[in-house]
């Protein structure tokens, strides 16, 4: 028998950007929310060996480039068991979106091929299998609002919030994680070598990898420690905890800074409200937009429209906008349609909603 669960969608709240580890990953601080909008999975356990993809969408991988390929292969080893499984990913969610659709499909097809098999991993292997295939999957085996920090995938789960409304605009756009991450790394070693020269004595030309070539290049990021660095990522946890520490009921964890309005238990805003008010932002918007500026004119027709918050999704495409009402969202998605843009009006999910809705 078939087992069919929602894969769900996710946006970042905040994503700071850190220096670049000795794994060659960078150091990530972020604030992931899962939201309604899915995908669905299928999974089916037959006899034989081997593991079927199918898929209607023809950018979707179906061998083993696929995250649900990949996830379900080290799942049958780490459960023991034999079979040939074949997952059907009906898509919804954008390829290369910044909602973590790949990521989603993947712990989806974890959650469902245990209950095909009526076998249980242990919460901290589903995590490692997670881990291993990629840095937000993790965030999926736990939904609601998680902090991210390490490479996105060191996980943990924050106080559960009431639904928020919001617009997912998806941009007909691939951006590439990799070249973002790329990108930003040539934009911080520029403005941390502002007049690096090469050997011959001329000018240097504006990309910095091409005038030190690529080991040169990998040395000056390893050396960049970065004071600016540290203090982003620590200015990010500062205003994390601020906003934590005046949630109701949470406990004090640092005091609120300057600029940053109070809070008090009798507020009427959506928490998720108060924290993008602390001036968290997506560094991938600095080095995204200039390359994409369409995007950048969707973040502005959201912010029109009445978002009360916009921003960049991971690294794109995917742009959201946070409101008060179902309706005001409802009218922003309406406009930003009309600019020829998809969008959906939908909302976010608290943790418990996130596993409630996950096989309906």
């Amino acid at each position: 028998m078939a087992i069919a669960v929602h894969s769900f969608a996710k946006i970042n709240l905040g994503l700071r950007i850190g220096p670049l580890r000795p794994d060659g990953f960078h150091q990530l601080l972020t604030i992931y929310q899962t939201v309604a909008l899915h995908d669905r999975i299928s999974i089916e356990v037959r006899r034989g060996t081997g593991i079927e993809i199918r898929c209607e969408d023809s950018r979707v991988p179906t061998d083993d480039r696929n995250t649900c390929y990949r996830i379900a292969d080290l799942a049958m080893q780490a459960l023991k068991a034999s079979g040939r499984v074949v997952i059907e990913i009906q898509k919804s969610l954008p390829v290369q979106g910044g909602l973590g659709g790949a990521s989603g499909n993947a712990v989806a097809t974890l959650i469902a091929l245990q209950r095909a098999l009526r076998k249980t991993l242990s919460g901290p292997e589903q995590l490692r299998i997670a881990a291993e295939i990629g840095s937000d999957l993790p965030l999926f085996l736990i939904g609601g609002t998680v902090l991210g920090v390490g490479r996105g995938e060191e996980v943990y789960p924050l106080p559960a919030f009431p639904p928020t409304p919001c617009v997912i605009a998806t941009p007909e756009i691939s951006v590439s994680t990799p070249q973002a991450f790329a990108d930003w790394d040539e934009m911080t070693a520029d403005r941390e070598y502002p007049d690096c020269n090469s050997e011959s004595g001329e000018p240097k030309p504006a990309n910095l990898k091409e005038t030190l070539g690529q080991e040169s290049f990998r040395d000056v990021l390893a050396k960049l420690t970065g004071p600016s660095d540290s203090y982003r990522m620590n200015e990010f946890s500062r205003r994390v905890s601020a906003w934590l520490s005046g949630l109701p009921g949470q406990s004090k964890l640092g005091k609120p800074l300057s600029g940053v309005p109070a809070r008090s238990r009798g507020r009427a805003e959506s928490p998720l409200l108060d924290l993008v008010r602390t001036g968290i932002e997506n560094d991938f918007e600095q080095v995204v937009f200039p390359k994409y500026p369409e995007l950048r004119e969707v973040k502005g027709v959201l912010e029109r429209s009445g978002a009360l918050y916009a921003s960049l999704s991971g690294s794109g495409s995917a742009v959201y906008g946070l409101f008060r009402t179902k309706a005001a969202a409802a009218k922003a998605a309406a406009s930003v349609r009309r600019k020829g843009v998809p969008a959906e009006a939908t909302v976010t999910l608290s943790r418990a909603q996130y596993w409630k809705k996950l096989s309906h």
